[in-house]
């Protein structure tokens, strides 16, 4: 058995005092190793580049049309998506996003917003991704200014102040609060990067979606700029601020705030009150995050219509799935969403996956 190192046991070997003090340190340490462990294996890392690191910069668009190039600030009612690592390569489930949103909305504007632009001068970076999202005239990638963004709202002191600060759930805290500014500035439609849109979102406003009978989520926003719900919002978000704990700045803050909104107790009480919705799980999460692997399971093509027949828009839980493989001409339910909600990134999934 190798012997522990001469200074360890020197250490160990010392007063009381000294051997509390290291016996002290080697548990913190273990703790955060422990906690940074948990974050990867609940959140996932920000995106998997090895799926795209093999793949062509450039793909061919089906009836291309000029690109529209990007300028200038958003303009309200937009669909946002947001990427808040420095990640310039979209994934497959990342483009499907988008695509999916393109489609089902041509006539109003989709902008994903990537922090790993800042300081390109408006230039985009050859990838994959990118250069199929130029396919779509009503698509646009901007750089996201974070101080920017948060100027102005109760969340900027709250950005300026997290700076060098360790915490275990960065990029998801900083997400949490980017959609909400965004939702408060501009208003429109918020999506996570998971999600297959299916159907025009146009007609929700001031809505969001329930994820089970104690939680409503996020990963889907729908509201009128500069909302009180929105802002009440972002000051619960700095009030309670407790970035150790996950999801208590996204899913639980939301939560908390609309029982507050609405004078209730639990959400089984109100769907519904003072002009803001909180629609069923059929909407926006029909699968549990506990089920994700349905999504990689066969279903005939005659069931998937019924499964879905009150979805707008399916979160496909990318923190968990991410990693799985998928045949991209199976019968699996996410292989025939893609082939039917997003058919430009299906055709790149068959022709290099």
């Amino acid at each position: 058995m190798p012997r522990p190192p001469d200074c360890l046991l020197g250490l160990l070997r010392g007063t009381p005092s000294q051997r509390g003090c290291t016996l002290f340190l080697i548990s913190f340490n273990f703790m955060c190793l422990v906690s940074v462990m948990i974050y990867w294996h609940i959140a996932g890392e920000p995106g998997s580049p090895a799926q795209l690191s093999n793949l062509p910069v450039d793909i061919p668009c089906p009836h291309r049309e000029p690109p529209r190039r990007p300028s200038g600030t958003p303009p309200p009612g937009n669909i946002f998506f947001l990427e808040t690592s420095d990640r310039t390569n979209p994934n497959f489930l990342f483009m499907c996003s988008v695509e999916s949103a393109a489609r089902a909305h041509p006539e109003r504007q989709v902008t994903v917003l990537m922090k790993g632009l800042r300081g390109r001068n408006g230039s985009l970076p050859r990838h994959l991704g990118l250069s199929l999202l130029r396919c779509f005239p009503n698509v646009r990638v901007l750089p996201l200014d974070l101080r920017e963004l948060f100027r102005g709202t109760p969340l900027a002191a709250w950005h300026a102040a997290r700076q060098g600060r360790w915490e275990p759930y960065p990029l998801p805290v900083l997400s949490d609060a980017a959609r909400l500014a965004l939702m408060w500035k501009f208003g429109g439609v918020y999506l996570d990067t998971d999600f297959i849109v299916l159907k025009n979102l146009g007609n929700l406003t001031n809505t969001l979606g329930t994820q089970s009978r104690y939680v409503l989520n996020g990963a889907f926003l729908a509201f009128e700029r500069h909302h009180e719900f929105v802002a009440l919002c972002m000051r619960d978000f700095v009030a309670h601020y407790n970035g150790w704990i996950w999801g208590h700045q996204g899913p639980q803050l939301l939560t908390r705030v609309f029982k507050k909104w609405c004078s209730i107790r639990s959400l089984g009480e109100s769907h519904a009150c003072r002009g803001v919705r909180a629609l069923p799980c059929e909407a926006f999460y029909p699968i549990p995050w506990q089920d994700w692997k349905k999504y990689f399971e066969e279903i005939s093509p005659e069931e998937l219509p019924r499964l879905l027949n009150a979805t707008y828009a399916v979160h496909v839980w990318n923190k968990k799935s991410q990693g799985t493989r998928l045949e991209a001409t199976s019968r699996a339910l996410l292989a025939q969403l893609h082939a039917r909600y997003c058919p430009t990134t299906h055709e790149a999934m068959k022709m290099y996956l």
